[in-house]
């Protein structure tokens, strides 16, 4: 059996008076995903536990199978294991933001999207001026990097992602807590040193976003995920730009593979993306893709753009693995967004998130395309949400 799982990242949302109460989902020519929906099986996922917030980490460990309540620590950490950075087992990972605030509110969590180069610059220059014995900064991808915190595990701080606060006060959402005082100060610091730097300079000069500061979150120690060869006896092969989707599959044992172009934004390569999984499926049981745009547009809030990413995956993506899948005996595809990111929202909610699967045993029920609401109409729906990926692999394989 082979088997295709694919990720398009916050790609659910909510009914647009733009769209003619469609969602961007219902809206978008997708003929392919369509095809998996009306030939299998479609249905909802409680992709984030009650009590935890509705990100990105939490519910891509639901959907790759992790539970969770066992195994999540952090974001950061996560990412940590895919730049495969030496952390030790007292040290605390944070996720290191490039932002824009202004007038004390977060005017952009990506900081204007910045570049990868100008990116590498501004981290390497916090890390000479405030990186210690303790403390170090290291580059990640675009906007998202890492600090390393030594020593710190039990420290107790609550962080909230810069990416639920777009437009907002920043007073009441800076880092709280008994051992908060340490980040404040070096977010305050990051402030000063980069009010004149010279990127930013070039940035305002280009009508762009400059990087004001940085945002700590995400925090947590390294997190200790069951080796997904161990548990399902399949070997795997894993396709992101992000650094989150990629420390997921470290932790899983899943081989990387790299895509030229690939950016985790709504430019990403698709074709590219689409042809790596197309030729590791002759060497791999499991092969996943991770797409970023639809979340990305989500988040600025742009149906437009969150429409085309999804008929980009849906073209580039979805159909060649489709056709790939065709040439083997046994075969499975499942198409499962982590989470919604409604464009009205501009951030993630926990609303279960609707998927999608076709292949070998599987047999159509509802024979309808895919949509949120034909998703909720389904006969099909997980909870708890880690559950999905055994139901994917073994049903009606003796399970």
């Amino acid at each position: 059996m082979k088997y295709a799982l694919i990720l398009p990242d916050g790609a659910a949302d909510e009914p647009l008076e733009e769209l003619d109460g469609r969602t961007p989902l219902a809206a978008a020519h997708k003929p392919n995903i369509d095809w998996i929906s009306i030939h299998g099986r479609q249905g909802t996922v409680v992709t984030v536990p009650k009590g935890y917030l509705p990100g990105s980490d939490v519910a891509t460990l639901s959907v790759v199978g992790c539970d969770p309540k066992r195994f999540y620590t952090g974001r950061a950490p996560i990412e940590a294991a895919a730049r495969r950075l030496a952390v030790g087992p007292k040290d605390v990972v944070y996720r290191c933001n490039l932002v824009t605030i202004v007038d004390e509110k977060m005017e952009d969590f990506t900081a204007g999207h910045i570049r990868a180069k100008e990116a590498e610059r501004i981290i390497a220059d916090l890390n000479s001026k405030l990186g210690n014995e303790r403390i170090s900064f290291h580059v990640g991808v675009g906007y998202r990097h890492l600090m390393i915190l030594k020593d710190a595990v039990g420290t107790k701080v609550e962080a909230t992602p810069p990416h639920d606060i777009p437009g907002q006060p920043i007073a009441r959402h800076l880092p709280r807590g008994r051992d908060a005082d340490l980040i404040r100060v070096l977010m305050e610091r990051s402030q000063d040193i980069l009010a004149h730097h010279d990127v930013n300079e070039v940035r305002r000069e280009l009508g762009e976003n400059p990087a004001t500061s940085i945002w700590l979150w995400g925090q947590g120690p390294m997190p200790k995920l069951e080796r997904f060869r161990d548990r399902f006896g399949i070997t795997g092969a894993a396709i992101g730009a992000v650094d989150l989707f990629r420390g997921v599959a470290v932790c899983l044992g899943w081989t990387l593979i790299d895509v030229e172009g690939a950016t985790g934004f709504i430019d990403t390569n698709y074709a590219g993306k689409g042809q790596a999984i197309v030729d590791a499926l002759d060497d791999y049981d499991l092969v996943a893709v991770h797409i970023e745009a639809p979340d990305e547009a989500g988040h600025m809030g742009d149906h437009v753009e969150k429409t085309k990413a999804i008929e980009q995956i849906d073209e580039h993506i979805v159909g060649p693995v489709l056709k790939k899948l065709r040439t083997f005996d046994e075969w499975r595809v499942l198409i499962a967004p982590d989470h919604p990111t409604p464009c009205s929202h501009k951030t993630h909610t926990a609303e279960p998130p609707p998927f999608c699967m076709a292949g070998t045993g599987v047999k159509g029920v509802l024979e309808e395309p895919f949509t949120e609401a034909n998703a909720v109409r389904s006969d099909l729906h997980v909870d708890p949400g880690h559950e999905l990926m055994e139901y994917f692999l073994r049903f009606g394989r003796n399970a």
